[in-house]
């Protein structure tokens, strides 16, 4: 486990700007920098980054956090996994204490599997290198395809010997768990309990995720054994770590190249990848046979809006180009074609040429997506009328996805030039197609949120403690009640999942409430917008200190933390949200500590929960306008906060106040008198203190 000190050093090396760069091409806006999340399908920068409190946020999904959450979420990583993914990346040696019995448990699955894959990674590398099986068979093939020595060791390639259980083997006696080695799919087990290596005899292709993490093998095997052979390739399984559908093969040695030359290069396979690489093209990536979706194009697209699809000049290639090209249009990529010439692919293409010949072929030859799809169809239609209806239909359809207008009526014109037909009757049927496209992306997003809905429903049927969410259209979705000089909240900023408007109450003296008549359930989500902004003030200034006054009426200052706690426990009171109380309940136990300073101890808690939340808690989302943001001036932050916990003490009393209500309502209360008695008693008793609380809050609530 590694200790608190070295956490904070990490995350204060951590440049958040430097981290989120490696993934996401940021562009400066004022004191921020923005780009495309890379969490959801993102058309317009929505993803925020603010060095000078070290988080970053998107606006449209809402994911984000500082440096060690972002990694966590991108890389799917555990936090101490994140940890030491930033420790690697800043130098910083990681002193780390020893787990217990439980931690050990607990360790995260996903971590294990990814060491195994590391370890075995770096085994068939040595293989082939220092064995001789691996360097007469499996060197000797990379050498015959052409590969030098320091492309094999930049793409880690690999030799698997031609035994049962080599690798197994040796993993096993290394220490590591059979079920890692047969979940990462690195082995497979036999009716007889054997376990065998599932890549013996095969050439090795490591895939390394974009952080540069192991995810999954390729296995080929070689050419003297492949007449007969079904699957030249294999591939690693589905697993917690590798789907191949959201992965593409040389991300992760392309991703800076990409960024730099702003465009990208698609093509099919390993080698093609490779060999592109040792001819100096480094902005290069395979879908390696899988038909490429959404997931692959949004992790293109975070490093460039340019790709040309590089296939073969066959007919197998030719149509190769055609699939799955409108996905790349609708997300707003600018897609280009090269056909090489035939009896060439990007492999044997670019072991002949150089890095600048390569170049020249390309500016010289490739054609722009759209262009290219009409005049290959021209060409396949000919002079047949219907060929040619089903021809402008096509491309038109292509055309109606992108999202830009300008660039759709670009196209439109220059097909129409093409194709020799009415511009205007084009457009119009492109905006027809255009308003079927967008109706029917509407009903998946409505079918899936009915989905959602229904899955959540089950889940909640079947464990009722979990909290319902209010649905995004409540009226219930209004700020808190606020004193009348206490700072707005921006306009531009979202105030979403606060609590209904406090309704006006009647006046009257009472007594203070007794504990008894507190039942709120803990799932009660009325309360969650005014506990946030508790808990907001509790982490930016938890341990200034404001002014109070003890049991015997002295004057004393106490840490903003321990007043909101104490405030709450005078009247037997806790936050309903368990994540609030939890964080409440770690100020107070940290409190009295040496250095204490609330907002470092809650952004670098070892508990992601914590520390994803108080980024949210300090990001600028939930910020004061700046014209009235709060100052370290102790009479306005006791304003606040003193304010804060009155709205939060009404809307208590209320909530019970409503539910003595429903009681007084209930046919077997009103029928036993007793009961009926006890529950009128305590109902006046919290409407008196209702009328207390409402006279402190003052004039801004109205009264009737």
């Amino acid at each position: 486990m590694i200790d608190q000190s070295t956490i904070n050093r990490i995350i204060d090396a951590a440049n958040i700007v430097d981290v989120v760069s490696e993934y996401v091409t940021l562009r400066r806006a004022g004191a921020s920098y923005k780009g495309l999340c890379p969490f959801h399908d993102d058309k317009t920068p929505s993803f925020y980054v603010n060095p000078a409190r070290g988080i970053c946020k998107c606006f449209s999904c809402g994911k984000g956090g500082n440096a060690v959450h972002f990694v966590m979420e991108q890389e799917q990583l555990s936090y101490y996994e994140a940890l030491r993914f930033l420790a690697r990346k800043y130098g910083i040696e990681i002193q780390e204490r020893e787990l217990t019995q439980e931690e050990r448990r607990n360790q995260n699955e996903r971590e294990s599997m990814f060491a195994v894959n590391e370890w075995a990674s770096l085994y068939f590398h040595d293989t082939l290198l220092h064995t001789d099986d691996g360097r007469s068979i499996g060197l000797a093939y990379f050498r015959n395809r052409g590969f030098r020595d320091d492309i094999i060791e930049k793409f880690r390639l690999g030799y698997s010997l031609d035994a049962w259980d080599a690798m197994a083997k040796t993993a096993l006696q290394r220490g590591y768990k059979e079920d890692y080695l047969l979940r990462t799919g690195l082995a497979y087990k036999r009716d007889n309990g054997q376990v065998n290596d599932k890549y013996r005899g095969r050439v090795i292709f490591p895939w390394f995720s974009v952080s540069g993490k192991i995810v999954a093998f390729g296995g080929r095997v070689l050419d003297s054994r492949t007449k007969g052979v079904n699957q030249k390739y294999i591939n690693s399984p589905e697993s917690e770590i590798f789907h191949k559908s959201n992965e593409l093969y040389g991300i992760f040695q392309a991703k800076r190249q990409m960024v730099k030359e702003d465009m990208v290069y698609m093509v099919e396979g390993y080698t093609d990848v490779i060999s592109m690489h040792q001819c100096g093209i480094e902005n290069v990536v395979a879908n390696s046979g899988t038909a490429l979706n959404n997931a692959q194009i949004r992790l293109i697209h975070r490093f460039t809006s340019n790709i040309t699809l590089l296939y073969d000049g066959d007919d197998a290639g030719i149509h190769a180009a055609l699939r799955g090209t409108d996905m790349l249009l609708a997300d707003g990529m600018n897609v280009k074609v090269l056909l090489l010439p035939d009896g060439d692919d990007p492999d044997s293409f670019a072991r002949k040429h150089n890095a600048a010949e390569f170049r020249q072929y390309v500016t010289q030859h490739q054609t722009d997506f759209i262009i290219f799809k009409v005049n290959l169809l021209i060409h396949e239609a000919g002079r047949d009328p219907r060929k040619r209806s089903e021809l402008v239909s096509n491309i038109l359809q292509s055309i109606s996805v992108i999202p830009d207008e300008i660039v759709r009526a670009s196209y439109i014109h220059e097909c129409a030039e093409l194709m020799q037909m009415d511009e205007q009757m084009l457009l119009r049927q492109c905006n027809k197609m255009r308003r079927d496209y967008l109706q029917k992306k509407k009903t998946e997003r409505e079918r899936e949120a009915q989905r959602q809905q229904h899955l959540e429903q089950r889940q909640q049927q079947s464990d009722p403690s979990l909290p319902t969410a209010p649905p995004p259209d409540s009226t219930d979705d209004v700020p808190p009640v606020l004193p009348d000089n206490f700072p707005p909240f921006d306009p531009e900023r979202p105030t979403d999942n606060l609590p209904p408007d406090v309704p006006p109450p009647d006046i009257a003296d009472a007594p203070p409430p007794t504990p008894s008549v507190m039942h709120l359930s803990h799932a009660d989500q009325r309360f969650f917008g005014l506990e946030r902004l508790l808990m907001m003030f509790i982490v930016r200034y938890g341990e200034q200190a404001i002014n109070s006054i003890d049991a015997e009426g002295n004057n004393i200052q106490l840490p903003v933390a321990q007043f909101i706690s104490d405030e709450l426990a005078v009247d037997n009171l806790h936050f309903h949200h368990a994540l609030y109380a939890r964080m409440l309940d770690e100020a107070m136990a940290h409190i009295g500590d040496t250095g204490f300073v609330s907002n470092r101890f809650f952004l670098s808690h070892p508990d992601v929960d914590v520390s994803r939340e108080a980024s949210e808690l300090v990001d600028d989302r939930y910020q004061l306008s700046k014209s009235q943001q709060i100052t370290a001036e102790s009479e306005r932050l006791e304003e606040y906060v003193s304010h804060l916990l009155l709205d939060y003490k009404y809307n208590v009393v209320n909530e019970e106040l409503q539910r003595l209500s429903r009681l007084l309502a209930d046919p077997s209360v009103a029928s036993d008198a007793q009961r009926c008695i006890e529950v009128m008693q305590q109902h006046a008793q919290m409407s008196g203190v209702k009328r207390k609380l409402a006279r402190e809050l003052g004039d801004r609530i109205i009264v009737k």
